[in-house]
């Protein structure tokens, strides 16, 4: 058993044990990110290059984020490499 986990003499986790900064961190994003697409569900004109695509806009940031991502990740592991 690790030195951060206790248990009672029941032999089950309290909720302090569940509540790490970590968690409260990543369930106040996902509540931001939920929020975020609830406002932003409107569709929105996007051209590229030559067509016009609608598209919600919560979805064509997550696509340019996503895009991003990848990209970053590529030149990271080709630092790496070197």
């Amino acid at each position: 058993m690790s030195p951060r986990t206790t248990t009672s003499s029941s032999g089950k986790r309290s909720v302090s044990d569940y509540t790490t900064p970590g968690r409260i961190v990543v369930i106040v994003l996902a509540v931001l990110t939920l929020i975020f697409i609830v406002e932003n569900t409107h569709d929105t004109k996007i051209r590229l290059i030559i067509p016009e695509v609608v598209m919600p806009l919560w979805l064509a940031l997550l696509a340019m984020w996503v895009i991003g991502a990848v990209c970053g990740a590529y030149v990271m592991r080709r630092r790496a490499r070197r």
